[in-house]
């Protein structure tokens, strides 16, 4: 296995780690009942996706 040939500095590694950082998910807003959902899927509180009724939701 090859070695490197400098030795890598801290703000390099640093920007490297940086890149990798946690982002927080994406979510909306419905407009009907206002709960939160993860985009392009759909909504566990109602079962509407993209404005129809995909799925039947007990409440």
């Amino acid at each position: 296995m090859g070695q490197p040939k400098r030795k890598q500095s801290k703000q390099r590694t640093r920007l490297r780690r940086a890149a990798n950082k946690y982002k927080l998910p994406q979510v909306a807003k419905d407009q009907t009942d206002g709960s939160f959902f993860m985009l392009h899927r759909v909504n566990p509180s109602n079962g509407m996706y993209r404005g129809r009724q995909v799925i039947s939701v007990k409440v």
